[in-house]
């Protein structure tokens, strides 16, 4: 996989945050009414259609170009979706994480267009990548350098990206804009809840690092005062160096590392050979890029609660 395609480009970055809420075109007169009275949004990924169902409710029809058990990087739009993306009155989607929706998006005539990455802020978490490790590593963090699209796993960061999208639907389609309103805000208890129930819950515990097949948990990691350590940097599908095994099996032996998490949507071999080598257990902390059959909940925030179980589980929580 070429990591080109996990990664938000600086320029792209500073575009979308300098339009920011500018870039949300919309026609007031679209319609609702158009739809059979509901509001036609099409999604890029889940995370994307988790708040366009919470914030829309029976306002709007949702569907998502990726489907359930389909690995979002590698998305191709089929003629059949670009046709629907046409047709909708709305798009949500986060630039830079599938250059497939982003060059779909641009070409498309959608009248309210919301790319979630203008709605707050990114970073770079690559370089922080391996930091335990670097110095045995020659590798380690060579990956680097890009802006992290992983914000949903932060739930303060997904919060200003919901409040922003409820801006975004109560524009689209004003005759509603008091009921959009009133579901964003629901939500954005639900996040601020969530958000309290991983600072309680990862406040104390007997280490604070941990270990992932790829690094999709930066936000979440700085958020709680956590440090994540990858196997792979940004790609989940590479192969890790031997040094960079070495050099893991020396760090988590050093933090009181017991656990290497590996994801649903990814092949857990590479997490499975590197625990049984240190010597650790195996968990599942999921990215929540989709929800299948396999994923620890319903929804968005059943899974996130149970990424916090697995976490507490073990860090040591106490």
């Amino acid at each position: 996989m070429n990591v080109r395609r996990r990664l938000i480009s600086g320029s792209a970055v500073l575009a979308a945050t300098a339009l920011g809420l500018g870039t949300l075109s919309a026609c007031s007169d679209s319609s609702a009414a158009d739809n059979g009275g509901k509001l036609d949004v099409v999604a890029s990924f889940y995370p994307m259609q988790y708040l366009a169902e919470q914030i829309g409710g029976n306002l709007v029809s949702v569907t998502s170009l990726t489907q359930p058990g389909q690995e979002p990087h590698d998305l191709e739009i089929s003629a059949k979706q670009t046709a629907q993306l046409q047709e909708a009155d709305a798009v949500l989607y986060l630039k830079g994480l599938q250059p497939a929706v982003d060059d779909a998006v641009a070409q498309s005539e959608v009248r309210t267009k919301v790319d979630a990455a203008s709605l707050t802020s990114l970073e770079k978490h690559g370089n922080e990548v391996g930091r335990h490790a670097a110095e045995h590593d020659d590798h380690a963090g060579e990956e680097s350098g890009g802006t992290d699209p992983h914000i949903w796993l932060d739930p303060v960061k997904y919060a200003e990206v919901a409040s922003g999208v409820g801006k975004a639907l109560e524009k689209a389609d004003p005759d509603h804009a008091a009921e959009y309103k009133k579901n964003t805000a629901a939500l954005v208890r639900k996040l601020d809840g969530l958000n309290t129930q991983y600072e309680t819950g990862l406040k104390n515990t007997e280490t604070k690092v941990f270990i992932t097949t790829h690094a999709a948990f930066g936000y979440l990691a700085e958020r709680y005062g956590l440090t994540e350590e990858a196997i792979t940097g940004l790609d989940p599908e590479s192969e890790p160096s031997v040094n960079r095994v070495k050099a893991l099996e020396k760090m988590a032996k050093a933090d009181g590392v017991t656990t290497v998490f590996y994801e649903t949507l990814v092949s857990d071999k590479t997490a499975k050979t590197v625990a049984q080598d240190a010597g650790l257990k195996t968990d599942v902390l999921d990215p929540i890029e989709g929800i299948t059959g396999k994923s620890r909940g319903d929804d968005y925030l059943q899974v996130m609660e149970s990424n916090l179980k697995a976490l507490r589980t073990a860090l040591g929580a106490k």
